[in-house]
């Protein structure tokens, strides 16, 4: 363990529920979340509109697509992905691993949302993490599967269709459908 390693705050989710502003708690270290940008909420309504046109053509669908809604994990880690399918029926908070996780990537949360979230989301279980990139130069989406318990880059595409495997149907997304 190194010296700054040793020194780090620890925090539990009864704490950061008393915080002000957005945060985000991974095993105990707070992450603070960034201001997103127009482009970025463009993406996740897109994103949300096409996913629930197609849930809803699903037959005995208890599957749902949700925006920025707290993940709580453990005592110590609560994280907010940007939009999720989850295929169970949820109350209170969220507490069991969706079944699909889309992050839309910023400048400043490649290193989260690419490694840390990356790692935490496929030690938990989530079927699918989807990481869509809005840049200028580079418009681009990738999609993993969990596969023997880690992480395979299964899709990668700009505008194409990819069709996950939920558990009462099919879920086609159109991505080309997300870009303005």
């Amino acid at each position: 363990m190194g010296i700054t390693e040793k020194y780090l705050p620890y925090y539990t989710v009864k704490d950061w529920k008393n915080w002000d502003g957005d945060w985000e708690l991974i095993e105990g270290i707070p992450y603070a979340l960034a201001s997103t940008s127009i482009e970025h909420q463009r993406v996740v309504a897109k994103l949300l509109v096409a996913i629930n046109q197609e849930l809803e053509k699903c037959k005995n669908n208890r599957c749902e697509v949700l925006p920025d809604i707290d993940y709580y994990i453990s005592e110590d880690t609560v994280v907010r992905p940007d939009v999720l399918v989850v295929c169970e029926y949820i109350t209170e908070k969220l507490t069991v691993p969706p079944t699909i996780i889309f992050e839309v990537i910023s400048p400043s949360s490649i290193k989260m949302d690419e490694h840390i979230k990356f790692e935490l989301y496929q030690q938990e279980g989530v079927k699918y993490y989807v990481l869509i990139y809005p840049f200028k130069d580079r418009k681009h989406i990738k999609v993993y599967e969990l596969k023997d318990y880690s992480y395979k880059k299964v899709f990668e595409t700009v505008k194409e269709s990819f069709l996950f495997h939920l558990k009462n149907c099919d879920l086609k997304v159109d991505f080309s459908k997300i870009w303005k």
